[in-house]
């Protein structure tokens, strides 16, 4: 019996996208399970737990589901970053051609969402939450995918994550260029001092881990302080993290090659010579770092965050974004201009702006339809595309000021998204082939 092949990476992404995705739901119910519990007044209390630092005497401090939003959240968008680098050098955004489909999609299901909210929301202070159904979750959109198991055609998965990754850049730019109030020249220029720092440690190919963590952090804090979102270095960081190799591949070998053939010449290699054999040592940590080389750090960094994002922090920030207390209060505004605009931005707009711009795309030659893929396959994803949840509600609560417009905008995320996902697996439940797609 041979031995299974190992996954590839993108299979390896979307299995933690899919896993990730099981976590999540059960932390957003687990939310809002608790706010309307007797226990509510520990949830509120817990997320509004002042956690701080003391510098230069100076007391810098922000509630827990304030540090989750503004800190853990920037390793998530860092992730993002690294992803999108990847597609653009590496992956299906590499070509024009690869990358035509999936940006026209994406394109189109950002804008048309976005237009319908704006026409239930001319004025007033919802005005602003025209970003909220712009998003899609890739981890829910991916898990629901994933059910459908060996049905979907590598060509659909493809697809939906490479639609996914171009919307989460849309949603970065959106979140940097609309949701930022004012701006705060001097933070920002001391975060793009420590950017700079950043970029030389990485060029000069330090194995310090403090001469980048000092410098992440340090623009981490200049964009807190500059009036655009934190998360925003988090994208910044990653687009400057090689996603290749530092090494050129025959050089790596050539290294590797000559040095075994000097370790042969010193002697008996035991599990015990490296402790007293010095030249023994130098060489196998020659061999070593030549090999540390050849591991892309962009790859290697994706790989190990994927699982601290998908498992910790991105259930920490729906623990902490989903709980809305359900009363005859937060439920006198629904439904309302913001649930019509939301709900039909995500269950309509995405659905309209998706298919639509693919068919743009293909229609004017631009792309090409993926292998294996019909136009009801696109529909069902389009369907999924409408799984706002985790970055909708983050834009929720940039967007809108008031408290009860936040909690009908998270309610009307958590309906369109539901509907979304239960309406685009029976669709693709029923028109995927029933035989696995070689």
């Amino acid at each position: 019996m041979g031995s299974k092949p190992n996954k590839t990476f993108f299979e390896r992404f979307v299995h933690s996208q899919a896993s990730g995705s099981i976590i999540l739901i059960i932390a957003a119910i687990t939310a809002v399970i608790w706010a309307n519990s007797r226990w509510a007044e520990l949830y509120h209390h817990l997320a509004h737990m002042e956690i701080g630092v003391i510098f230069a005497g100076q007391t810098y401090q922000m509630g827990l589901a304030h540090w989750v939003k503004d800190g853990l959240m920037t390793i998530f968008f860092f992730v993002v970053g690294l992803e999108i680098k990847r597609e653009i050098l590496l992956g299906e955004l590499s070509s024009l051609k690869k990358a035509s489909l999936p940006v026209f999609a994406a394109v189109g299901g950002s804008l048309t969402p976005a237009l319908l909210y704006f026409y239930f929301n001319r004025s007033g202070p919802a005005l602003s939450g025209w970003g909220i159904p712009m998003a899609t979750d890739i981890a829910f959109a991916i898990g629901i995918l994933a059910l459908l198991g060996k049905r979907v055609p590598t060509g659909l998965k493809i697809f939906l994550t490479a639609l996914a990754i171009v919307d989460d850049l849309i949603a970065v730019l959106v979140i940097a260029i609309f949701y930022t109030s004012q701006i705060h020249i001097k933070s920002l220029i001391a975060a793009a001092i420590f950017l700079l720092l950043f970029y030389m440690a990485v060029k000069s190919k330090t194995r310090r881990p403090f001469l980048y963590l000092f410098p992440a952090i340090g623009v981490w804090a200049g964009f807190m302080f500059s009036g655009i979102h934190a998360t925003i270095a988090g994208v910044l960081i990653a687009l400057l993290v090689p996603v290749k190799s530092l090494i050129d591949p025959g050089e790596f070998l050539r290294q590797i090659q000559k040095g075994v053939e000097k370790l042969k010449q010193t002697g008996p290699l035991t599990r015990d010579s490296l402790t007293y054999n010095k030249q023994q040592w130098d060489l196998v940590q020659e061999i070593y770092l030549a090999a540390d080389d050849m591991i892309p750090p962009g790859i290697f960094l994706e790989k190990h965050l994927h699982p601290v994002q998908a498992f910790i922090i991105l259930p920490l920030f729906a623990l902490f974004a989903a709980g809305v207390t359900i009363n005859a209060n937060t439920m006198s505004l629904f439904p309302g201009a913001i649930s019509l605009g939301i709900i039909s931005g995500l269950i309509i707009g995405k659905q309209i702006g998706i298919m639509f711009f693919s068919w743009l795309a293909i229609a004017l030659k631009i792309a090409d339809m993926p292998q294996g893929v019909k136009w009801l396959h696109i529909w069902g994803v389009s369907i999924l595309a409408g799984i706002g949840f985790t970055m909708s509600i983050f834009i929720s609560e940039l967007g809108l000021d008031s408290h009860m417009l936040v909690n009908e905008a998270k309610i009307s995320i958590f309906i369109a998204s539901f509907l979304a996902g239960v309406a685009g697996y029976l669709v693709l439940r029923k028109t995927l082939p029933v035989q696995a797609t070689a």
